[in-house]
């Protein structure tokens, strides 16, 4: 099978999780903002964008002032309101100027190093600005750009978007409408759904989601609430159910990128103690591979006296590798019952068949991801967490969080993965 090349930027977790599904496809992965042979002009440029952006998520956990600062940042990737349907094809502040950077010669490297290696071959990238990069350099091959929020501003079109020969893998239908706002033919959009690791799915029978939302359904609906009165969907998408669940009640709280959030994880440890200690529940820490995150975490533990439950009802996932965390967390992922995170790109793993309790948004685009799940009802809100041994539990008592898994598994796009290499290689 021909390869591809697959472009991201380590700006984050998100761009990098949305390649990882296809590395397995693809000729390299190259990190835009870090390959071997970027010029230091280059990688100063990348430099600020990926320190700014991290500091002011940090920074917005600051009262009043924090919020202040963030809101300026986020006026510039800020996502317009979609009604009334206008034509949005303008380009924005941010837009033009990495234009003008493109003619100062950023990204040419990065264009001309996969020119000389394979200059035919597919250019699949996470991000949008090395998608301009390719095209605005002459890139013979393909050009294809991976979206991974569920919706998107103006700043993912280019700047002539009815001349560019990009095209878009959009995991919602929202964003598909949004691109023709933005002036892209609907020639060069394909809704595919967003790229889920095969490792959680299996093969396009999904025999490895469905046994395991098998075991989180017990889990996740103990008084058999929902189950009762979906016996017979149950038993139709995914057979008949275990007689008891082969993990118990698991919870992974995924700290960003920037690692901003981590000390709501440590509330919850606080106020699920008591489970902790009696085992009733387990508590995933996805530190990533921020030395600082893990430290964190092993302090509050250690604060709380549960070190003798690391790694009984406890566990941290810290990689130094990110390619090495991606693989622990998604093994991590098929014993889990609850994602709880911001609504990052992780809300496309709602259609894994896992509820997803929801932080508040840092930025723009999470605030369009987290109305696109709670619309869906993949996924809800977090309530005080000073009532969390209350509502929670309630919330399972009552079957409300196995209803999310099932409409998650059921209406959410699975198959990106799969459909994504389809298009690429036409078959």
């Amino acid at each position: 099978m021909e390869k591809f090349w697959l472009v991201t930027v380590n700006m984050g977790y998100g761009h990098q999780r949305t390649a990882f599904p296809l590395r397995n496809f693809a000729r390299e992965i190259l990190n835009a903002n870090d390959y071997s042979g970027i010029s230091e002009t280059d990688k100063k440029i990348w430099e600020r964008t990926r320190r700014g952006y991290e500091f002011i998520s940090r920074f917005k956990a600051f009262p009043v002032i924090g919020d202040f600062f963030f809101y300026i940042f986020d006026l510039f990737q800020k996502i317009p309101s979609f009604y009334p349907k206008r034509d949005l094809s303008k380009p924005n502040f941010v837009l033009e100027r990495s234009y003008d950077l493109f003619k100062k010669g950023w990204g040419k490297g990065l264009i001309d190093k996969l020119k000389k290696e394979d200059p035919k071959i597919p250019l699949v990238t996470t991000f949008f600005i090395p998608a301009f990069m390719a095209e605005h350099f002459g890139y013979e091959g393909e050009i294809f750009c991976i979206v991974c929020d569920a919706d998107i501003a103006r700043s993912w079109a280019p700047l002539k978007p009815k001349e560019t020969k990009i095209k878009y893998f959009a995991p919602t239908e929202r964003v598909v409408e949004r691109l023709q706002l933005y002036g892209v033919k609907k020639e060069n959009i394909f809704f595919t759904g967003y790229p889920l690791p095969l490792e959680n799915i299996g093969s396009e029978k999904m025999e490895i989601l469905k046994e395991d939302l098998k075991f989180r359904l017990l889990n996740l609906d103990p008084k058999f609430r929902y189950l009762k009165n979906y016996q017979t969907l149950i038993k139709e998408t995914l057979g008949d159910l275990p007689e008891r669940s082969d993990h118990p009640l698991t919870i992974l709280f995924s700290v960003g990128g920037a690692g901003a959030q981590k000390e709501i994880g440590a509330k919850i440890m606080k106020n699920l103690e008591r489970e902790i200690r009696e085992e009733k529940i387990r508590i995933i820490f996805s530190a990533g591979i921020k030395k600082e995150v893990q430290n964190y975490f092993l302090d509050q533990i250690k604060k709380l006296r549960l070190n003798e439950f690391l790694g009984k009802s406890i566990k941290i996932i810290f990689e130094e590798n990110i390619e090495d965390y991606f693989e622990n967390f998604n093994l991590s992922l098929r014993k889990t019952d609850i994602l709880w995170t911001k609504p990052s790109e992780l809300v496309f793993y709602s259609a894994l068949g896992i509820p997803i309790i929801l932080t508040p948004p840092i930025g723009s685009q999470e605030e369009f991801n987290l109305r696109w799940i709670l619309k869906s009802g993949f996924g809800i809100f977090q309530e005080d967490l000073n009532y969390l041994n209350q509502w929670l539990f309630d919330w399972i008592e009552k079957g409300y969080l196995a209803e999310m898994a099932m409409e998650g598994f059921l209406e959410g796009e699975k198959l990106g993965t799969f459909k994504i290499k389809e298009i690429i290689f036409g078959t």
